[in-house]
């Protein structure tokens, strides 16, 4: 793991890392048998920049779905928010978040961008080159590019996100009427690679099931790490 792709020293660093990145990333499928998938998340109280992040990875059994315990950690970040480099604030708690796990995924969802960013490094781009892991990047909304054509209305439409000529992503329809989701490739799996497997693990959700194991485990790590910084502001005693 390279330490600069992780914590770069300055946003001008940040910048030459992520181009690096974005041509280190792998953009053909090498994903191998998937025995266990998993999906990231962070967590971090409203508008706080600065403040600590809570970073969860929650695996499960493929093709069974059987949820197993998610991993979790709280982490001041070292690089502060900054739109468009979101994944050096939150990779590093991340990456500390999956060497808890017993045995890594075979496979990783990721609650952001992944090619869908102006400078092709999103965080599921970050994180793949960093865990050596195929990753997909699972979007809510967009970073960069336009929508070619809306996709159809029933689950499995979807058009293509085009960014300065290139295709960065697809718009897709993962339930029938439901907004459209962004998923790009982030390494080891291509587009059409990505948004299949997103399909097949949204189980009639618009927005696939270990990606709300993953939001489930961070949001709960918040809460707990809230509730001990309560605790222990009680117990302080009154001067």
């Amino acid at each position: 793991m390279r330490q600069d792709w992780l914590n770069p020293a300055t946003l001008r660093d940040a910048t030459a890392v992520q181009r690096d990145m974005a041509a280190s990333a792998e953009q053909l499928d090498r994903i191998g048998t998937v025995r266990l998938v998993a999906a990231c998340d962070t967590s971090s109280k409203w508008r706080d920049t600065r403040g600590p992040v809570h970073a969860a990875v929650a695996p499960a059994t493929w093709p069974d779905a059987t949820a197993l315990p998610a991993a979790a950690v709280t982490q001041t970040p070292p690089f502060p928010y900054v739109p468009g480099y979101l994944g050096f604030r939150e990779a590093p708690a991340i990456v500390a978040a999956w060497s808890l796990l017993p045995q890594p995924p075979d496979l990783l969802l990721v609650d952001g961008q992944g090619r869908a960013h102006p400078r092709r490094c999103g965080i599921a781009v970050q994180l793949g080159l960093l865990l050596d892991v195929p990753t997909i990047g699972v979007a809510k909304s967009l970073l960069c590019g336009t929508v070619e054509d809306e996709p159809g209305p029933t689950a499995g439409d979807r058009a293509p996100v085009v960014d300065r000529g290139e295709t960065v992503a697809l718009a897709l329809r993962t339930r029938a009427r439901a907004a459209p989701i962004y998923v790009s490739g982030g390494h080891r799996v291509s587009l059409e690679s990505a948004a299949d497997w997103v399909l097949r693990l949204c189980d009639g959700r618009r927005l696939p099931w270990p990606i709300r194991l993953a939001h489930d485990a961070a949001n709960a790590r918040r809460r707990a790490y809230m509730d001990q910084v309560a605790e222990t502001a009680a117990e302080r005693p009154e001067h």
